[in-house]
């Protein structure tokens, strides 16, 4: 394993404990007296360095792994400003937005971190077009980048709309869907997949389709926005397309679970029983997050779902940590890109334990709300889960210092 690789990955989980520490801080506040902290403020911090610092700066250095071990050796050399820059960005509105909300500080810095992601989108697609041979991996990075380049429509509607103080609900909530849809449904997923298309072909497991289910995926993917706007009035042709591209989605991931569960024996000796587990779960919620998507299209479902926060909320949970981050982790492994000491494991299962506690606790509360109906202590609850969380990644962190790098388990 690269050094430097190792290095961004230990940086990358710092900044996951980071996250699971303020979400401690704000389910401690929900339960207990902590008039120092602005809530909202301390949200939007929490938001948009688990986006910038966690998954944006672990897939930014995953992708910059795939050009080194592809022939590009001066890859870490190359964009270690761009990753310095983004974790600065990171830190940036990890500090002002607690601070100040959306202010000078804060809207600048999360300006600069879109600017190192025009950057990164251009070097890293030029220096795809570098390397030697075809692999439909290169087509998922350069759709990933060009996603992520999209969905700062959506942060510059909301700064725009901030500066100028439009206070319209529709509007901003529409900009901030528009954000988070091209984040976790482009940026995150299309990187993911391409991890994931990479990660079979080293094992000789080829397909004709693997380019069919990317082309589905990509044209799915901006239709697929207005799921998360069918509370507002749509045209019915609109609504057509939505249907139409929640389902070709379930199609597209069948037909991938389906290579995959074709080469399930080969996988199985090949994978570590970390890898195994992991990649497994992020799978099931994968699956699970493409059902809620195609139940989503049902109007009256959809309104009542976005009318409760918690369904809201465990529904960004189960992407950005059931699908995502798991999913993430469960590469790394797959991949001896961390050493896999006891301690490390032992820290996982804590964290995905935490993952899954806390997104059954978070959908219990979401029907208990729909049917009206209070359940005792369930904030306590998520309060436990938020720290079962961040004892998780912590023990991780620790395990990866003094550690012998040739450890496999």
């Amino acid at each position: 394993m690269h050094i430097t690789l190792h290095k961004w990955l230990r940086i990358a989980f710092i900044n996951l404990t980071i996250v699971a520490f303020i979400g401690i801080v704000m389910r401690y506040k929900i339960v207990f007296s902590l008039p120092i902290v602005d809530q909202k403020h301390l949200l939007h911090g929490h938001s948009h360095f688990a986006f910038a610092g966690w998954i944006t700066q672990i897939l930014m250095t995953l992708m910059v792994a795939f050009l080194y071990k592809n022939g590009l050796n001066d890859s870490f050399k190359k964009y270690k400003w761009l990753l310095i820059s983004n974790l600065i960005t990171a830190y940036g509105m990890l500090v002002t937005f607690p601070i100040e909300g959306y202010g000078l500080f804060s809207i600048t810095f999360s300006t600069l971190s879109i600017f190192v992601s025009y950057f990164f989108a251009v070097i890293y697609w030029r220096d795809l077009n570098r390397i030697q041979f075809s692999s439909t991996t290169i087509l998922w990075f350069k759709a990933a980048v060009v996603f992520n380049a999209v969905s700062s429509l959506g942060a510059f509607s909301l700064a725009f709309m901030m500066a100028k103080h439009i206070i319209h609900q529709n509007w901003y909530l529409s900009a901030v869907y528009f954000f988070l849809h091209f984040q976790y449904n482009g940026w995150f997923y299309f990187a993911c997949a391409g991890l994931l298309i990479d990660q079979l072909e080293s094992y000789n497991i080829v397909s004709k389709y693997y380019k069919v289910i990317f082309l589905i995926f990509l044209f799915a993917c901006l239709p697929a926005y207005f799921l998360s706007t069918l509370w507002m009035p749509i045209p019915i042709w609109v609504y057509i397309l939505v249907i139409l591209s929640a389902v070709a989605q379930v199609i597209g991931w069948y037909m991938l679970a389906k290579i995959i569960y074709t080469h399930l024996e080969l996988l199985k000796r090949i994978l570590s029983r970390t890898a195994k587990w992991l990649l497994s779960l992020a799978a099931i919620a994968v699956t699970i997050k493409f059902l809620l998507q195609v139940g989503s299209t049902y109007p009256s479902l959809s309104t009542l779902a976005f009318g409760f926060r918690p369904i809201v909320i465990g529904y960004l949970h189960l992407v950005l940590l059931g699908v995502i981050t798991i999913f993430i982790i469960g590469y790394i492994a797959a991949n001896n890109y961390v050493s896999l000491n006891k301690k490390a494991i032992g820290g996982i299962s804590i964290f995905v334990f935490g993952i899954i506690y806390n997104e059954i606790l978070l959908m219990t509360q979401g029907v208990s709300n729909m049917i009206l109906e209070t359940i005792p202590f369930t904030n306590e609850l998520l309060f436990t889960a938020a720290i079962i969380m961040f004892i998780g990644v912590l023990l991780l962190v620790i395990s990866q210092f003094k550690v012998d790098d040739s450890i496999k388990i």
